[in-house]
């Protein structure tokens, strides 16, 4: 018995499951204090455990009242990420107070994704259920009718403190379901997760890819060139070593320099075309390549059919030399700069076909605005997997964001990562409000009298696009760029397919 305190609880078997699933522990000197009232943090924090999410370093606090320091910061991060906790009001959370009975309800509900309809509670027969506050009634319905959380003498007391035994019971009625049990317990799989090289070194890379969910490494290493020979590469053997020894794969990049004359002299040359193929098929066998991934941007449209055929015979010869094909497309918005991809030919000829789920606004974008909204990825995923199985689609996700300069005469905009987004927040004093149409946070400030705006990407947004991708089914995710991303990123990814999969 790992507390003296407990023998007497109606809830001691649940505390001793609880304890050995690590979702709750003791108070010090082998107590547990079963009658002392929980708090939000702790609630938010044992609800996390019970999910098996990891908490999340978020580079952005957000809440004023939620510290960096504390030990439930990782906590209720995490939970707000994954739209489990909300604040009391607007920037506070209020971590300290006691938890409700009737918050617990929303609380837990909501952390089983179960939709509890607008039932007011009207079918509530606890002689105080007039005393439960209509925006909780429908979750303390649901939270009774899945034999959470029931009253006792007829009440169901809804603005009383939870106690740590009250919370402990509940908890493990979830763990008793074999349905959630076997959810909760389960390994979710990643999926492929690429990660492309930009601007590291090898041992760089390396370093990041160690620290990150990518299995899948993707280094730019191959470009179509003029001259007799129409393939340059700037391979490093000893990164393909390092892979198969860590259990990666390589899928090195074929790049067109952005050249769409030089794109048109080969695709349009079924000579080149084919010596660009025999090449790449070389380097895949010296190498011990599992993949290729081509990063053709600026095609004419002219090309398209020859952009097709390129595609075709290349993964043709890849897979025969035991290697896949992926290509990446900008999203098909009806312009000049997606008509050379044929995405349904595509679809049917790489093996994998990867979103660029980034550059809604551009540098020189005429307009201020998100890199990757919520709702312009969500249309365009759909779009693309309307003509492309889910099987063999991959959502890449952006880890930069841009700085925008709203002048009278126009606007301009500076490229940051993550890392230099964070740094340019903290170093301004700035005004911030989560935007819930788009999911993202908006950060306005003024530098030297001028309007500055940032859609800022952080954990929480890249997270919502996970989440909504992750329900389509599609195959993985790809990140531009490695490096460029802050710690906190990874565990708020592996917390956003892990809840996903529930």
């Amino acid at each position: 018995m790992p507390f003296d305190d407990i023998a007497g609880s109606f809830a001691k078997n649940d505390i001793l499951e609880l304890v050995k699933e690590g979702v709750v522990n003791g108070t010090g000197n082998r107590k547990f204090e079963p009658k002392k009232n929980v708090t939000r943090a702790e609630f938010a924090a044992m609800a996390d455990r019970l999910l098996k999410l990891a908490p999340v370093d978020a580079a952005m606090p957000t809440f004023a009242d939620v510290a960096a320091k504390s030990w439930y910061y990782g906590w209720v991060e995490a939970a707000v990420q994954l739209g489990i906790v909300e604040g009391k009001s607007a920037g506070k959370f209020e971590p300290s107070a006691r938890i409700t009975r009737q918050e617990a309800a929303v609380l837990i509900v909501r952390a089983l994704k179960v939709d509890p309809g607008s039932d007011s509670g009207s079918s509530l027969n606890y002689a105080d259920a007039d005393r439960i506050a209509p925006w909780a009634a429908p979750y303390v319905q649901a939270a009774k009718t899945l034999g959470l959380m029931g009253g006792a003498n007829g009440k169901f007391r809804p603005s009383d403190a939870m106690t740590r035994e009250e919370t402990a019971a509940v908890l493990d009625r979830v763990l008793k379901d074999k349905v959630w049990s076997r959810a909760i317990h389960a390994t979710p799989n990643m999926g492929l997760q690429l990660g492309w090289q930009n601007g590291l070194t090898t041992s760089e890379f390396k370093e990041q890819v160690n620290n990150s969910t990518v299995n899948t490494l993707v280094p730019r290493w191959f470009f179509l060139e003029y001259g007799s020979v129409p393939v340059s590469s700037h391979a490093d053997g000893s990164l393909s070593s390092w892979a198969k020894q860590n259990g990666k794969k390589v899928w090195a990049m074929l790049g067109n320099h952005s050249d769409s004359a030089l794109t048109h002299q080969i695709l349009s040359d079924e000579n080149k075309r084919a010596a660009v193929i025999k090449k790449l098929t070389g380097y895949v066998k010296t190498y011990g390549l599992s993949g290729i991934n081509v990063d053709f941007e600026n095609v004419s449209p002219e090309d398209r059919l020859s952009l097709t055929a390129f595609v075709s015979k290349l993964g043709t010869s890849l897979r025969a030399a035991g290697a896949v094909l992926s290509i990446d497309v900008s999203p098909d918005l009806g312009t000049d700069w997606t008509e050379a991809f044929d995405y349904e030919a595509l679809g049917r000829y790489a093996d994998y076909v990867v979103l660029m789920g980034y550059d809604e606004h551009w540098s020189s974008d005429p307009v201020a605005g998100s890199v990757s909204s919520f709702p312009w990825v969500q249309k365009a995923l759909n779009r693309m997997l309307s003509v492309v199985p889910a099987k063999k689609t991959i959502l890449a996700l952006p880890f930069y964001t841009r700085d925008w300069t709203l002048l009278p005469t126009g606007v301009t905009s500076e490229d940051l990562t993550l890392i230099q987004q964070g740094y340019r927040i903290r170093s301004v004093a700035y005004n911030r409000l989560w935007d819930e149409e788009i999911g993202q946070y908006v950060v306005r400030y003024s530098g030297q009298g001028i309007e500055h705006r940032i859609w800022v990407e952080d954990g929480r947004s890249l997270g919502l696009k996970t989440m909504m991708a992750a329900k389509r089914g599609i195959a993985g995710y790809a990140y531009w760029y490695m490096g460029a991303e802050t710690d906190d990123i990874w565990p708020s990814l592996r917390n956003a397919v892990r809840y996903a999969s529930y």
